[in-house]
Order: C-alpha cells, then sequence, then structure tokens
C-alpha cells in the first residue's frame, strides 16, 4: 500500500484477501472487469481477419487469471443427455445458419476460414444434420470471396471429387500461387503500359 494525498493507492497487479475471496462463489463473474490486462482485448476486437493475434491475446489476458486451461478444453460436440428435440433442432439449426451463412472476407487467410468452415461441418455430422460431402463442398466454395472465382470454376468444371481437408489445401495452395505470380503480373502491366506511352508519342 502508498499514501499518496492522503489516498491509499493499490497496485492494481497486486491480489488481495478481497480478491481472492471471490475467487470462490461468483468470482469469475468479476474477472474479466478487474483484470488490467482485458484492455488488451478491448482494443484488439474480433473483427474475422485477425483470429491469430486475437486469440494470441486471449490467452495472454486467461493466463494471467489462470484460466488458461479453458483454451484447451474440447468444446461440447452434442447436447448432454437428457436433452429435449426441441433443444437439438434449435440447436442444429443455430449450427446450419451459420455454416450456411459464413463469408470469407477479401484478403483473410483462407487456412483459418477452412478451419473455421471444417469445424462447421464436424459439429453438423456430430448434430446429424444429414448433409452430403457435395452440399459441405458448395457450401464452402460459395463463402469465397471474388478472388476465388477462378478456382471455383476449375474446381467445378474439372468435376473433382475431393474430401473438406483436400479442398482447404488445395484453396491454400492456389492462394500461395497467385501471390506467387502476382509481382510477375503487374511487371507485365507496367512493360505494356510502357510501350502504348512510347507508341503515342511517336
Amino acid at each position: 500500500m502508498e499514501e499518496v494525498m492522503g489516498l491509499t493507492h493499490r497496485d492494481p497487479w497486486r491480489r488481495g484477501p478481497k480478491d481472492e475471496a471471490h475467487d470462490g462463489d461468483g468470482g469469475n463473474k468479476e474477472i474479466m472487469s478487474k483484470n488490467p490486462l482485458t484492455v488488451i482485448l478491448d482494443s484488439n476486437k474480433f473483427n474475422g481477419t485477425n483470429y491469430t493475434d486475437w486469440l494470441r491475446n486471449l490467452s495472454i489476458v486467461l493466463d494471467y487469471e489462470n484460466q488458461g486451461y479453458i483454451m484447451d478444453k474440447p468444446l461440447p460436440q452434442t447436447l448432454p443427455d437428457g436433452s429435449s428435440s426441441e433443444e437439438h433442432r434449435h440447436t442444429r439449426y443455430v449450427a446450419t445458419k451459420e455454416f450456411f451463412s459464413a463469408k470469407m472476407i477479401e484478403g483473410s487467410s483462407v487456412q483459418e476460414h477452412g478451419v473455421k468452415m471444417l469445424s462447421l461441418v464436424e459439429k453438423l455430422e456430430d448434430l446429424k444434420a444429414g448433409l452430403e460431402n457435395d452440399t459441405y463442398i458448395d457450401v464452402i466454395l460459395q463463402s469465397l470471396p471474388p478472388s476465388y472465382d477462378p478456382f471455383i470454376v476449375n474446381f467445378n468444371m474439372d468435376g473433382l471429387e475431393k474430401s473438406i481437408n483436400e479442398l482447404i489445401n488445395m484453396l491454400v495452395q492456389y492462394k500461395a500461387m497467385i501471390k506467387k505470380s502476382a509481382p510477375s503480373v503487374l511487371i507485365g502491366n507496367a512493360s505494356i503500359s510502357k510501350a502504348k506511352g512510347k507508341r503515342a508519342g511517336r
């Protein structure tokens, strides 16, 4: 404790008896509000394109509260025993809606998007949604931004029968190929522009 101008100043990083008392019943409700590191999450909110950075910041905050184990616990894939058919139907509806409405933001990581879509597929499978592999593939392709249109056309025209994991790997390879060829395309366009300029100057 420090006395500053007659006021008691408490080190925000120090945990006292009152804090520890809250760690029992109801303590988790105030964890985020008391954690000085939550400013990291407030200033770096998840926006769909920063998954890696957001996950790292979340891990830092949870580790500070000794609750990092939460990140390692698997999510429940099925409803608990005793759940009603109405609860199961609603859960399946929510998962189906999330899967069909998912969209990849242009410029974001196709690998992270693929992993997200794969996890949704696995969840739907556990919920016995009854969708075929072709339907899963179609929805994933439809979730891609316009820059992947050439890939989609080639994929459909070739009539490829691929698993979802194989599709994701193909998308990652396609993105890497596009990045690699982009500089040469720019150089080619610049050369064409210069040639047109010379002809116009004659």
